[in-house]
């Protein structure tokens, strides 16, 4: 998805409709004269009250401050005419179409398709098909229907595979087994059959846009739900200094000795975000991952508490156990996503067709049209796509009317003309004309009210407002903030040189630690380290094929690091043994690094961070110069004892 697709979203927690008002309504601000509202400010502050994560946006005055530094912006931006680019109209009507969509449906009709489609995505079907291809335009299909119903035939009496073997080319037949799915995976109109057709049964054949099909169910199981477990990972390494493969089967062999999955997370899983929560993973379901090899494992687990022995994926090596198997959510709590996914699925030809139907209704749209007229002037000239509208035709001629809006037989005429292009093959005049008057009426009633919709529903205007000032915003900041400082190379440099205290590396140690359960391995390892024996020798002494009795981690590694215990010395030398994470552990530090000056490289993302945030606090000042804004205090004072109470 583009930033700019997002962006608005962003801004949506600080968005609000700033225009001039003729209102006795109470005032709470003005920019550049141009009034805020208390009730536009509350009505902002109360949708986003929850959303902000920073404590202080929830207090009024700091929350005020970022409302007035939005309006200064924005105020700046229509300045510039940032609102008249044709970019930025481009953008705004396309997001526009796209909001529109929410809003032109029938939600009936919808409830009905989320319930049925919550229904599917609960159970897995198993299934194999034989599909015929077709094109859509193909009206002469007895031939194929009878091929189709031997193919059923066959697929009642013999096994799927020896059908597949003799029927399938690859080009036109295609047989394939589809394994196990569920709801949304499939075209809508090969997910109806294949949910209704009872296991072990074949189908009647059914068409959809890619031809006929006849498919034979053989499973069906209830979803697999939700998983949650942890791991520890071993990453494929950058070089070949490590044996991932090796490194893993170490740490299986502490855990087959009773030593703790979850400390041996902390202490050795290269996943550094799981490893500090002891390997745990947020919980997932089929198909979120882009591992299936993790996924399969993770599902396959039976006991809350087992754990897997070593398994490789595309990532590197894991060891995964169980904490809980989540049957699927209830209905209420996926409604909401579930009503996203029907909208935007082929089942929402269905949506349309019964919203289309009662928009008829609303602007009293006659059933039947005299359409001949249209008969008498069209011919095969269009199946060539050179029929051109003719001179003569009484164009002015009322045909129908939709709100306040009259289509007369000169808009269809054109409609005709250029909608020829699509013509792929001939068909009969009158077929024609009524299929395309069809689509021609659908696109202009949803075109009606999708133009009169701002006027219609609150909820859509102040959505729109909130898209229109956040696309405005958002090429503003990206030419006046973001790409002024990312092409100002001088101005960096001299930002880094002013504040080079802010980018610096802490003091680092180059150590290898030992780390066992049991103490006595620890103490042994510690007397070696202090007669500075070398680490390979050490590691062989400590372990063997049998058995792993200590876990060896060597590293450039800050305070930070997993394996050190808060407030850990640094000195050069052997630590005293100590206990962290359930483990016993001693540390052999090589070196000392001492805090060191960061290069402009090294540090130029949080420079450039830093610096455009100096960058736009400047900008603000000088915009609060430029726009006078005025406070109405005892509005204010008004607000906040409204929001106290």
């Amino acid at each position: 998805m583009r930033l700019k697709m997002i962006f608005p979203l962003l801004l949506s927690i600080l968005v609000l409709n700033v225009h001039a008002q003729n209102s006795s309504e109470d005032i709470l601000f003005t920019v550049n004269e141009n009034p805020v509202l208390a009730s536009e400010f509350l009505r902002v502050y109360n949708k986003n009250l929850d959303l902000v994560k920073d404590e202080s946006q929830k207090n009024i005055d700091e929350y005020l401050k970022l409302f007035i530094n939005y309006s200064l912006k924005l105020e700046e931006a229509k300045a510039l005419g940032y609102d008249k680019k044709p970019e930025y109209l481009r953008e705004f009507e396309s997001y526009k179409k796209q909001l529109s969509k929410n809003y032109l449906t029938d939600h009936q009709v919808t409830d009905k398709l989320v319930r049925e489609a919550y229904d599917r995505i609960s159970y897995d079907v198993k299934a194999s098909h034989i599909l015929v291809r077709l094109p859509e335009t193909e009206t002469d299909t007895t031939l194929i229907y009878k091929q189709m119903l031997s193919f059923r035939d066959r697929l009642l009496k013999e096994d799927f595979e020896t059908v597949k073997k003799e029927v399938h080319n690859g080009t036109t037949v295609f047989a394939e087994d589809l394994g196990y799915f569920s709801g949304f995976k499939m075209v809508y109109d090969f997910e109806n059959v294949a949910y209704n057709t009872a296991v072990g049964e074949v189908s009647q054949p059914f068409r959809t846009q890619f031809g006929y099909h006849v498919l034979k169910v053989f499973d069906r199981r209830p979803s697999r739900g939700q998983v949650s477990v942890g791991h520890i990972m071993i990453s494929n390494p950058k070089d070949t200094l490590r044996d991932p493969a090796k490194r893993i089967q170490e740490i299986y062999k502490l855990i087959e000795q009773g030593e703790e999955f979850e400390s041996l997370a902390k202490q050795f899983s290269d996943d550094q975000s799981s490893a500090k929560k002891g390997g745990k993973l947020s919980t997932f379901k089929s198909g979120q991952l882009s591992s299936v090899k993790f996924e399969d494992m993770a599902f396959s687990i039976k006991n809350v508490g087992d754990i897997t022995k070593p398994f490789k994926t595309d990532y590197g090596w894991h060891i995964a156990k169980l904490y809980e198997k989540i049957p699927i959510a209830p209905f209420e709590e996926m409604k909401g996503s579930l009503e996203n996914r029907v909208q935007r699925d082929s089942r929402s030809r269905i949506i349309n067709e019964t919203f289309l139907n009662s928009l008829k209704d609303k602007y009293k749209i006659p059933e039947l049209f005299d359409l001949s007229y249209f008969e008498s002037i069209l011919n095969d000239d269009y199946f060539l796509h050179k029929w051109k509208v003719p001179e003569t035709i009484d164009g002015s001629k009322p045909l129908v009317k939709i709100g306040k809006d009259q289509k007369t037989y000169s808009d269809f005429a054109k409609y005709l003309e250029s909608a020829q292009k699509r013509i792929t093959e001939k068909q009969s005049i009158k077929g024609i004309i009524e299929s395309q008057f069809k689509t021609f009426l659908d696109v202009n009633i949803l075109k009606y009210q999708e133009d009169n919709l701002e006027f219609e529903n609150e909820e859509y205007a102040q959505v729109l407002d909130e898209y229109r000032n956040g696309l405005l915003l958002f090429d503003l900041m990206e030419n006046k903030i973001w790409n002024a400082v990312k092409k100002d190379s001088v101005g960096l440099q001299e930002f880094f040189e002013n504040n080079r205290s802010n980018y610096v590396w802490p003091d680092r140690i180059d150590a290898n630690i030992a780390t066992s359960s049991d103490k006595n391995q620890i103490l042994k390892v510690k007397e070696q380290f202090e007669q500075n024996i070398d680490l390979e020798s050490i590691k062989a002494s400590a372990n063997s094929n049998e058995k792993q009795n200590v876990m060896f981690t060597s590293a450039v590694m800050d305070k930070s690091h997993q394996a050190l215990p808060e407030g850990f010395e640094f000195k050069a030398g052997v630590s005293e043994p100590f206990m962290h994470n359930n483990s016993y552990h001693v540390v052999h530090v090589k070196s000392v690094i001492p805090s060191s000056q960061k290069t402009l490289d090294e540090a130029k993302g949080k420079v450039i961070s830093d610096f455009q945030n100096e960058v736009e606090k400047k900008w603000l000042e000088s915009l609060e110069d430029k726009y006078k804004v005025i406070i109405n205090t005892e509005v204010l004072k008004e607000i906040k004892s409204q929001i106290s109470n």
